[in-house]
């Protein structure tokens, strides 16, 4: 049998690298100006959003909640754009386009977690994920004035985090085939 995450291992790996790759370049540039960072947090969310809906797409014929990752990336891509569109903000408001983000995000990754607990070994990684994405966004609530030195530092470690679970998870995912066979045919 084979798990619709497993088919789409190589977006999840994707995934992971193009958020360490974020996290890295943030650390790289600390004394970045709101502007780019806007632009580096939309450029990230929007190519994150595009390979969450390709997943998803790709298991809809196997997984009936695919609309979870669909959402996932429709809300990752509407908060690159939000960024794109309103590049002069204060770093406040987009301290809270990225808060709202990772709330929403993390929120999807744990149901998806405790969707594929029965299918998969490493639902943890995912659950994680989405724990990381709530924290980072309570984090941001709590402390919006904080500097931008501070919320890159804060985005760049989530994204890096966020990015080591994610290829983990990619890396993984082959071994999960012979888990759900071998506990498939343990219940026949």
């Amino acid at each position: 049998m084979e798990n619709t995450i497993t088919h789409s291992r190589w977006l999840i790996g994707l995934r992971g690298v193009l958020a360490i790759l974020f996290g890295v370049l943030a650390y790289l540039w600390p004394g970045l100006t709101a502007i780019v960072l806007v632009f580096m947090f939309g450029a990230y969310a929007v190519f994150d959003g595009v390979i969450t809906l390709a997943a998803a797409f790709r298991s809809r014929a196997t997984n009936s909640r695919w609309w979870l990752g669909l959402l996932e990336g429709i809300v990752s891509i509407i908060a690159g754009i939000v960024a794109f569109v309103y590049p002069t903000p204060t770093a406040i408001a987009l301290v809270f386009v990225i808060a709202i983000w990772a709330v929403i995000t993390g929120i999807l990754e744990i149901a998806a977690a405790i969707r594929f607990r029965d299918e998969i070994k490493g639902e943890w990684a995912l659950a994680l994920t989405g724990l990381v994405s709530i924290i980072l966004g309570v984090v941001l609530f709590t402390n919006p004035g904080a500097g931008v030195l501070g919320v890159t530092w804060a985005i760049a470690g989530y994204a890096i985090v966020f990015g080591i679970l994610m290829i983990y998870m990619a890396i993984t995912a082959k071994s999960w085939i012979g888990r759900a066979d071998r506990e498939t045919n343990l219940t026949q």
